[in-house]
C-alpha cells in the first residue's frame, strides 16, 4: 500500500492546515492594510530585482525612480488635503495609492512621464476629499485617477504589472491578502467571470478562445486588479451577496473584448462602474465618534462608549472599521475592524476590546483616550446577523471577546421583545473573563433565552450556568440535541471557529446553517 493510499482525507486536511498554520499566525498579527501595503513594496522590489538580471521590458532606475515619486506625491497631497479639510490623516492609505499608481503607469524617466505621475497621484488624493457623498469617497483612487488623465491629457495605465515574470509573486502575494480579508469568492467570481465573457465573445467573433485565455492570464492585469484593487473594502459592497454580484459585473467589463459603444473598456474604467455600483448597493456610512466612557467589564476587558456626530442604522452583529491616527504606530497600523457591541436600540456605539501585554499600538491608543479624543467609524458592513424568519431555531457560540455580537443581537431583542429560541454557549478561560454577563442573564430572565458559561481554564467553579471543560462535540452534542434543525452563529479567534465548525459539521450540521463572524486576528 502506498504512502498516498495510506492517508486519509482528514490526514491530509491537517496537513494543509499545519502548512498554513504560520500563514495564519502572520496574517492574524497583521493589519489588513499594513499587509497590503508589504504586498505592493514587495511587487514593486520583485520589478527592481528582475530588471536588473534583464526580465523587464522597463529599467530598475526608471521602476525606483517613478515608484518614489508616486508615494512621496501622495503623501505630501494627502497631509494637505487633511489639513484643508481637517482630516485625520492615515498615513498607509496614501502609500497604498502611490505604490498602486507606480505599478500601473508605465516607468519613464522623461519630464513629462514624471510630471504626469504626480499629476495622477494629485487626480487620485483629490478624488478622496472631494469626489464623495457623506464624507465618503466613491471611487478607487488609483482606478478614477488614471480614467480622469485619460479623458484628460490622453495619457493612459499600461498596468505593467501584469507580466508573466511578475505573475507568481502578484498570486502569492494576492493569494495571502485574500485570505486575510476573507473574500476569495470576490476573487474566484471575478477572474470565473471575465474567463467566461472572454471566452465567448472570442468564439462569437470566430477567434481562439485557448489564445485569448492565455493572453489574459499571463500577461493582463487581471490578477493584481482582483487580488489588490477590487477586494479594497472602502469602495466594494458591504454584505456578501452584493460582493459576488460586484465581482461578477467587474469580471465582465474587464474583459478586452467588452465596449460600451464605441469605447471599449479598461481595468479602470471598468473598476470605476463597479464603485458605482457598489455605492448605489450599498451607500457608505462616515462617523465622527468621541469618547463617553470607559470601563472595565471582564479581566483584561473593557467596553467603549462614543458619543455620534448622527444616528447609525445598522443590523445586530454587524462590523465596522475604526481609524485611530497616533504616532509610533506599529506594523499592525491605524486602522482596525471591531464588531459592534451595541444594539440599533441604543444611542450610544459600543465596542468591547480585550487587551493584551503585548498589545498593538493602536490598544494602546485607545487606553489612552479621553473625552476630547475622536475615532473615526466606517464601513459599516457583514452578514453575521439573524434570519429574517423569527421561528428558526438558533444557537450562538462565542469564545473570549469573539461574543460582541451576541451581545448586540441579545440586547436588541431584550429592547424589542422579540421573542425567539435562542442558546448560547459562551466560551471563556475563567470566570472572570465573561463579559456582558448582565445582558445574557437578563435575556434570561425576560426572553428566555439560555446561556451556559464554558470555563476551559478553571476547575472550581462558582458561578451559576457555568461549567468547566471546552466546547467540545460531546458538549454539543449533549446541549443541542436538535442540532440539525438549527442555525449556529461562531465567533472568535480563527482557530477556535475552525474547530467548531469542524466539529458542527462532523454532526451532520449543513455548512449552510454554519455562520461565521468576521474576525481578521486579535491586533
Amino acid at each position: 500500500m502506498t504512502l498516498k493510499q495510506q492517508l486519509s482525507l482528514q490526514d491530509y486536511h491537517d496537513m494543509w492546515r499545519k502548512m498554513l498554520d504560520p500563514i495564519d499566525r502572520f496574517i492574524d498579527g497583521t493589519s489588513m492594510y499594513r499587509l497590503l501595503l508589504y504586498y505592493l513594496v514587495g511587487l514593486v522590489m520583485a520589478a527592481i530585482g528582475l530588471s536588473a538580471v534583464g526580465d523587464m521590458h522597463y529599467s530598475a532606475i526608471a521602476i525606483a525612480v517613478e515608484a518614489a515619486i508616486s508615494i512621496t506625491a501622495c503623501w505630501i497631497i494627502n497631509k494637505v488635503f487633511a489639513y484643508i479639510f481637517n482630516a485625520p490623516v492615515n498615513p498607509e492609505s496614501s502609500l497604498l495609492t502611490g505604490l498602486i499608481l507606480a505599478l500601473i503607469i508605465p516607468p519613464d524617466l522623461q519630464l513629462y512621464s514624471l510630471m504626469f505621475m504626480v499629476a495622477a497621484a494629485g487626480l487620485a488624493i483629490a478624488s478622496k476629499y472631494l469626489i464623495t457623498i457623506g464624507n465618503k469617497h466613491i471611487f478607487n483612487p488609483a482606478a478614477v485617477a488614471v480614467v480622469l488623465t485619460a479623458w484628460g491629457p490622453h495619457q493612459s495605465a499600461s498596468w505593467w504589472v501584469g507580466t508573466a515574470v511578475l505573475l507568481p509573486f502578484v498570486l502569492i502575494g494576492g493569494v495571502i491578502t485574500a485570505r486575510k480579508v476573507r473574500r476569495g469568492y470576490m476573487v474566484s467570481t471575478f477572474l470565473i467571470a471575465t474567463t467566461i465573457t472572454t471566452a465567448v465573445m472570442v468564439i462569437a467573433s470566430s477567434g481562439s478562445a485557448v489564445t485569448s485565455i492565455h493572453n489574459m492570464v499571463l500577461t493582463s492585469s487581471v490578477f493584481f486588479l482582483g487580488f489588490v484593487m477590487l477586494t479594497e473594502p472602502y469602495t466594494s459592497p458591504t454584505t456578501k451577496t452584493k460582493q459576488i454580484w460586484y465581482a461578477a459585473l467587474v469580471g465582465v467589463l474587464v474583459s478586452p473584448q467588452v465596449h460600451l459603444g464605441s469605447m471599449y473598456t479598461t481595468p479602470e474604467i471598468a473598476l470605476v462602474i463597479g464603485n458605482i455600483f457598489a455605492y448605489i448597493v450599498s451607500p457608505k456610512v462616515k462617523l465622527f465618534a468621541k469618547l463617553g466612557e470607559r470601563k472595565e467589564i471582564a479581566r483584561s476587558t473593557h467596553e467603549f462608549s462614543f458619543i455620534l456626530d448622527r444616528k447609525l442604522v445598522f443590523e445586530p452583529g454587524q462590523y465596522m472599521e475604526f481609524t485611530l491616527p497616533h504616532t509610533k504606530a506599529d506594523s499592525r497600523g491605524s486602522r482596525r475592524w471591531f464588531t459592534l457591541a451595541s444594539s440599533p436600540t441604543e444611542d450610544q456605539l459600543l465596542l468591547g476590546i480585550k487587551f493584551y501585554k503585548n498589545g498593538s499600538s493602536f490598544k494602546h491608543a485607545m487606553l489612552e483616550m479621553d473625552q476630547n479624543s475622536q475615532i473615526v467609524a466606517a464601513q459599516l458592513a457583514g452578514d453575521f446577523v439573524m434570519p429574517k424568519d423569527k421561528t428558526k431555531k438558533l444557537v450562538f457560540i462565542g469564545g473570549g471577546i469573539g461574543v460582541t455580537p451576541f451581545r448586540s443581537m441579545v440586547k436588541y431583542l431584550i429592547d424589542t421583545q422579540e421573542k425567539r429560541n435562542v442558546r448560547i454557549l459562551y466560551s471563556a478561560r475563567t470566570e472572570s473573563d465573561f463579559a456582558y454577563t448582565d445582558v445574557f442573564e437578563q435575556a434570561r430572565q425576560s426572553l428566555g433565552v439560555r446561556t451556559a458559561y464554558v470555563a476551559t481554564d478553571e476547575s472550581h467553579i462558582t458561578a451559576p450556568y457555568t461549567i468547566s471543560g471546552t466546547i467540545n462535540k460531546d458538549l454539543l452534542t449533549r446541549t443541542i440535541p436538535d442540532a440539525s434543525e438549527c442555525i449556529f452563529y461562531i465567533s472568535g479567534t480563527h482557530h477556535m471557529v475552525e474547530a467548531v465548525q469542524e466539529i458542527l459539521e462532523d454532526m451532520g450540521v449543513h455548512r449552510h446553517n454554519i455562520k461565521i463572524d468576521f474576525f481578521p486576528g486579535y491586533v
